[in-house]
């Protein structure tokens, strides 16, 4: 069974940075690449970055690139999202997912993915 644990988020002002952390379990996670999506209030769900299995190959947002960084250590078996210079439209449920293809990365955040877990909640406030 796959389980996706994600920690970190919090309240930031315009331009702080946060750190996002998933812990993955039940499955080869070096196999697959994850990814991020968030979801703003009364918004569809966005994808945010991509990381291949290996972890040499990055993909981002439009949105997000040049201030997020998706990053994975596969021994821990855990995604990071670190997220800079961070705007107000940045406020969203974070969540990591496992893409369901395996040995594959999509480059523009299409393909299925695992079902999302709980997600912790970035604020950014003046």
């Amino acid at each position: 069974e796959v389980q996706l644990v994600e920690s970190g988020g919090g309240s930031v002002q315009p331009g702080g940075s946060l750190r996002l952390s998933c812990v993955a379990s039940g499955f080869i996670f070096s196999t697959y690449a994850m990814r991020w999506v968030r979801q703003a209030p009364g918004k569809e769900l966005e994808w945010v970055a991509s990381i291949s299995g290996g972890g040499a190959n990055t993909y981002y947002a439009a949105s997000v690139k040049g201030r997020f960084t998706i990053s994975r250590d596969n021994a821990k078996n855990t995604v990071y999202l670190q997220l800079n210079s961070l705007k107000i439209e940045d406020t969203a449920m974070y969540y990591c997912a496992k893409d369901l293809r395996p040995y594959y990365t999509a480059t523009d955040g299409s393909g299925d993915y695992s079902p999302l877990g709980q997600g912790p909640q970035v604020t950014v406030s003046s």
